[in-house]
């Protein structure tokens, strides 16, 4: 499940917290929207992406739309901030964020402040 986190961000800021399974539904109806509305409104977005320690996997559909999210939205996001202690998940991303226009920092769980405080920086 995937949830947005609406207290904390700036305007321009997507902030979603995900738990227990992420599915493609999870993606059709709360990230991938959420992304376009911040996108239109603001042109060029921050991603705070907070995958608690609850995560028991991923649907890989759900692996292919953020993919395509993120190839739709390339050069959108100005930086992207990724919360999470799954160990697959932090190589995933340190290895494809070097791809990203902008900087792709990750943080433990235990630095969720921290990844707040710079993803609104």
């Amino acid at each position: 499940m995937i949830e947005i986190i609406n207290k904390g961000f700036n305007e321009n800021v997507i902030a979603l917290s995900a738990h227990g399974k992420v599915t493609h539904e999870d993606y059709k109806l709360v990230l991938i929207p959420a992304v376009d509305e911040k996108i239109k409104a603001h042109g060029k977005v921050r991603l705070l992406y907070h995958l608690g320690s609850d995560v028991t996997g991923c649907e890989i559909k759900a692996v292919w739309d953020d993919a395509c999210t993120g190839i739709q939205h390339f050069t959108a996001f100005e930086k992207i901030a990724v919360v999470t202690n799954i160990s697959w998940l932090r190589v995933a991303v340190k290895t494809f964020g070097i791809f990203k226009p902008g900087p792709v920092k990750i943080f433990a769980n235990g630095e969720i402040i921290e990844a707040t405080s710079w993803i609104n920086a």
